[in-house]
């Protein structure tokens, strides 16, 4: 499940100037609902092409137990990469696109806020880097666990580490966003990965902002980041996001799961903020 787009989904948050945009591939339904909503769906081949038939693929398709697709719409997931943790495809695409949209260099220190799946997964490729000094910095206390397993250190936003040359935001909060740009040198820039649905969002532009010389930009993965357009489709870079899958260390990701049947009664809960955690699967067979 993605926690933070299907509850505000689910809530009936997403704007009428973005109904359009936020349709998710094979959507049943119109906003504000009632819909049939999802797009992190890992499964097999049943039937159709011999070349994909038995084999575990990756697609954009609503929480459901079986379906038919067009082929294309399939991305066969490699050997090595568990189906159990191919389920973050969609959501390491998105943190690949940030990365993307604003490449690191040797030597930035870079700041992630909020250590939900896609900071997470943000600061998982970004602990590839060499001589990059990154920190993952959030309000949970137990998310510190989670940062040592992916190699990056931990912060309250209290205690984090100033002076930034960049920012990666993905709390979806105007405090996140907020501590975001406090974080940052002069020059410095935030990338906002977080979609806040009907909140509005206030910023003090008035101190610092101006002064520091600061810049704040958008990340969305609905589109390959400009500078990669040229020789990269999304489906490469979706390919490219699976092949990053064969790292265990996405594991400690995959924190809860459920059983399809009890799907409703757990979306209610985590969109009201009442099953805390990261990526939670749902199961659409037996166990």
């Amino acid at each position: 499940m993605s926690r933070g787009t299907e509850s505000l989904v689910y809530l009936g948050r997403v704007p009428a100037s973005q109904y359009a945009a936020m349709r998710a591939p094979f959507q049943e339904g119109d906003f504000p609902g009632p819909v049939k909503y999802g797009y992190l769906n890992v499964g097999r081949v049943a039937e159709g092409p011999t070349e994909l038939v038995g084999r575990t693929v990756f697609s954009l398709y609503p929480h459901q137990t079986r379906f038919r697709v067009p082929a294309a719409a399939l991305t066969p997931v490699p050997d090595a990469v568990p189906a159990e943790r191919a389920v973050l495809a969609g959501t390491v695409e998105t943190a690949l696109n940030a990365l993307w949209d604003a490449p690191p260099r040797i030597g930035d220190r870079i700041a992630v806020v909020g250590a939900g799946m896609v900071g997470c997964c943000v600061a998982a490729l970004l602990a590839r880097f060499p001589g990059v000094r990154v920190q993952l910095v959030d309000i949970d206390p137990a998310r510190k666990e989670v940062a040592a397993a992916l190699g990056v250190d931990f912060a309250h936003p209290e205690q984090a580490t100033d002076d930034c040359d960049r920012v990666f935001h993905t709390s979806a909060t105007q405090s996140g966003l907020q501590r975001s740009l406090e974080l940052l040198a002069p020059e410095g820039s935030v990338v906002d990965l977080s979609w806040y649905g009907d909140q509005p969002v206030t910023l003090p532009l008035g101190e610092f902002f101006h002064s520091r010389r600061l810049s704040l930009r958008s990340s969305q993965v609905g589109a390959v980041a400009p500078e990669r357009r040229g020789r990269h489709t999304a489906a490469d870079r979706l390919g490219l996001a699976l092949d990053l899958l064969r790292d265990p260390v996405f594991d400690v990701l995959i924190t809860d799961e459920s059983d399809f049947d009890e799907l409703p009664q757990v979306m209610a809960e985590i969109a009201a903020g009442g099953r805390p955690g990261l990526c939670h699967r749902i199961r659409y067979g037996p166990r």
